[in-house]
């Protein structure tokens, strides 16, 4: 099969598309026929080792894992011992950090998937598990968000944030949002009630208060979540010593912050399934790349201006 392979670490430029061993199925795991990936900030930090630390999960010195990739849709071809949930010819979405989705087949954990709503693009559930997931679970999970409350979310127009307002308003919150002037309009569409223009108001020294502040761009310091928030969300991070330094105010604080790493789950990918089915969330892909071209993907989605998700299909492959 075709895959994008890694032997050690660096940029878009160190990924060799080339024939590697179709994956062999396991136990508790599903083959899948690959037919989309999107792109994520995961991506490219996995892929440059990059904070250091992570290399001591991924490989210190060089990848373990050679073939990347994390969001995936496609269609089951063989099911593994003990998966009851899928067979053969299912529609599944899913993502798994470990690797494996930039690749033609890959064999995933049965636990990490979900079935397509019928009638849904793969290209369009493969941009939803990782920065879906973690909208999710950054508002519900972490941000115990109950309807009727006020969430301020910064960073609102990539991956995350344009998941994270639509969530926010489905579970019925009033939603301010934090972007660029450019895309203001953009996240009025998604739902947000009041946008605020972050290179027209300094967000350092805005005075509302809200019940839940939830950034994803990870510039927000520590006295601006107690400023401006009654609880808190670090999603996103600009540079370790930023968010270190965040987190370590926060050990001396009374006030909840939340930092997490989104694992991907069934009832989570459901959720957003359903959300999807329902049109109560809505996937904005900005930018749609042939499998050959995954190595520009991650580097589009690197340059951090991304609206919504970059997705990449796997097209054409009888034609090569």
């Amino acid at each position: 099969m075709k895959a994008f392979t890694k032997n050690k670490y660096g940029g878009p430029e160190v990924l060799q598309l080339e024939e590697v061993e179709k994956p062999k199925i396991q136990d508790d795991h599903i083959l899948v026929k690959v037919e989309a990936n999107s792109a994520n900030p995961a991506d490219w930090h996995i892929l440059r080792g990059k904070p250091f630390f992570a290399r001591f999960t991924f490989g210190l010195f060089k990848p373990k894992d050679k073939i990347p990739g994390a969001d995936f849709a496609g269609i089951v071809e063989e099911v593994g011992n003990n998966v009851k949930q899928f067979k053969p010819g299912d529609r599944v979405f899913g993502e798994t950090l470990k690797g494996g989705a930039f690749a033609e087949y890959i064999c995933a954990p049965a636990n990490v998937c979900a079935i397509i709503p019928d009638g849904i693009d793969s290209k369009v559930m493969a941009s939803i598990p990782i920065a879906g997931v973690t909208a999710l679970q950054a508002l519900i999970t972490h941000g115990k968000l109950k309807a009727g409350e006020t969430v301020l979310i910064n960073g609102s127009s990539g991956g995350v944030g344009h998941f994270a307002v639509q969530i926010a308003k489905a579970w019925g919150a009033r939603v301010s949002a934090v972007c660029s002037d450019k895309n203001l309009d953009f996240v009025k569409n998604l739902g947000a009630d009041e946008v605020i223009p972050y290179d027209k108001e300094n967000i350092h020294q805005h005075k509302e208060k809200y019940d839940l502040i939830i950034d994803t761009n990870g510039n927000l310091n520590h006295e601006d979540f107690v400023r401006m928030g009654r609880r808190g969300v670090l999603v996103g991070f600009t540079n370790m010593g930023h968010m270190m330094s965040v987190l370590l105010k926060s050990v001396f604080s009374k006030f909840p912050l939340a930092q997490f790493t989104a694992e991907a789950n069934i009832k989570d990918l459901e959720i957003l399934a359903s959300l999807i089915q329902n049109e109560k969330i809505k996937v904005h892909i900005e930018k749609t790349f042939p499998y050959k071209n995954i190595p520009e993907a991650i580097g589009y989605i690197e340059a951090m201006r991304t609206k919504g998700k970059v997705a990449m299909v796997w097209e054409g492959l009888e034609e090569d």
